[in-house]
């Protein structure tokens, strides 16, 4: 479906970026020529069929094996359930049922009650915010949180909005997980098995909280290098 669905705009798209940009633009029904090979050893394929099946396609099945290589089918349908909550192109990714859905995976947060309620909240935020200008052209689910908290919709719509600060947290806590599987392999590599749990845990965090480390004065490190007691930044 993804293959169809977004090959479709593909090449509009690309041409619009041609005449922009005073590219010439090739005809897809033309023979595709191989670089470097005689018209003698042609294949005989449009620039249609090369780019449409030979390279997008084949590009969209590389990214489907590395999203399925990295996410678990738990995690992968976590994140199916976020993207309902995207508000670009006037909420048009909005799936009620898939919302439910993504409430079940926090039963503390939510109660059987809870769910019931969230549904008719559900009904009426999706009507609610498509007809409010407040919310046209926003993009983002963090977007969509600043924007509710402003308008006072987070108050109307309280489930609806701990769903939303739930997804954020899901995203950043997904990327902070990766961010330390990535150091672990980093560290380890380079450091080989050398290194004791405690110098590793105290390497990996450093590297992983690089940004807040960075904001520490030399001297301060100079002085905790030079203490023989233990201080605390």
């Amino acid at each position: 479906m993804m293959r169809e669905n977004d090959w479709e705009s593909l090449p509009e798209e690309v041409s619009s970026f041609c005449i922009k940009h005073d590219i010439d633009i090739l005809n897809m029904d033309d023979e595709y020529k191989l670089r470097g090979h005689s018209r003698r050893k042609s294949q005989g394929i449009t620039n249609l069929h090369q780019f449409h099946y030979e390279l997008f396609n084949n590009i969209i099945e590389m990214q489907l094996t590395e999203l399925d290589d990295r996410f678990t089918e738990t995690s992968t349908k976590l994140l199916l359930c976020v993207a309902c909550l995207n508000p670009g192109d006037s909420f048009s990714a909005f799936n009620k049922e898939k919302l439910l859905r993504l409430a079940l995976f926090y039963p503390s947060e939510f109660s059987i009650v809870d769910l019931m309620v969230l549904g008719d909240q559900l009904d009426t935020y999706i009507i609610d915010l498509r007809g409010d200008d407040e919310f046209s052209g926003i993009e983002g689910i963090a977007s969509l949180a600043e924007k509710m908290v402003k308008t006072k919709k987070n108050l109307i719509f309280p489930l609806v909005y701990m769903l939303i600060k739930l997804s954020l947290l899901l995203l950043v806590a997904t990327a902070t997980v990766e961010r330390v599987f990535s150091a672990m392999h980093i560290v380890k590599s380079r450091l080989r098995n050398r290194m004791r749990d405690k110098w590793m845990n105290d390497s990996l965090v450093v590297y992983i909280e690089k940004d807040i480390f960075d904001k520490i004065d030399n001297e301060a490190i100079s002085k905790y290098e030079n203490s023989k007691r233990t201080i605390i930044i």
